[in-house]
């Protein structure tokens, strides 16, 4: 995790982003109060720096849950397509260094790392589905379990024909319209 701080001004206009997001989206977080929520958000001043980076990529970050074991909201990427400025990518640093030419800028583990977010679960990604419909002209990169990434593999999801779809690529590729989600506990 980060130490790094916003400015007041910086963390006002991002908590009144993210209030705004949330009065919006009421259906991502049923009987979640938002004074809570800005209370732990103010308490915590180095997941506010994590919550703006993914605001600055584009992610969109919303409230989606509560754990109740841990006491922590849980925020995701709610952007309608994969974060704009997460996008190119390929899985993992291992991939990364085994391209030979045309590498891209970095990788989704390394980029998800040094936000201080984790990339979505296939399980994850499945349940922000059912909060809206995501991912309809891109895709996003998901944790890969490591038996297949081993054998080379990576893999993504998407929402297409009204069903969200898993799949695989190697590891090594990237597009254009595929990035990755990121989830903080707050």
């Amino acid at each position: 995790m980060s130490k790094k701080e916003l400015s007041p001004v910086q963390s006002e206009e991002l908590i009144n982003t993210l209030k705004a997001r949330f009065e919006m989206n009421i259906n991502r977080h049923k009987g979640l109060e938002w004074a809570k929520v800005k209370a732990r958000l103010e308490a915590n001043p180095g997941k506010l720096w994590v919550l703006d980076d993914m605001e600055t990529t584009g992610g969109e970050p919303d409230v989606v849950g509560f754990d109740d074991n841990t006491k922590e909201y849980i925020f995701y990427d709610c952007s309608a397509e994969s974060p704009k400025g997460r996008r190119s990518l390929c899985f993992d640093h291992e991939a990364l260094e085994s391209r030979k030419e045309h590498k891209p800028a970095d990788s989704a583990t390394n980029m998800a790392a040094n936000m201080g977010i984790k990339m979505l679960t296939e399980a994850e990604y499945r349940m922000l589905q059912t909060l809206g419909e995501f991912d309809l002209k891109t895709s996003s990169w998901v944790q890969t379990p490591p038996d297949v990434r081993k054998l080379g593999g990576a893999l993504f999801c998407d929402r297409r024909f009204n069903h969200v779809f898993l799949y695989h690529n190697g590891a090594e590729s990237y597009y254009g319209a595929r990035g990755f989600r990121g989830s903080l506990r707050v």
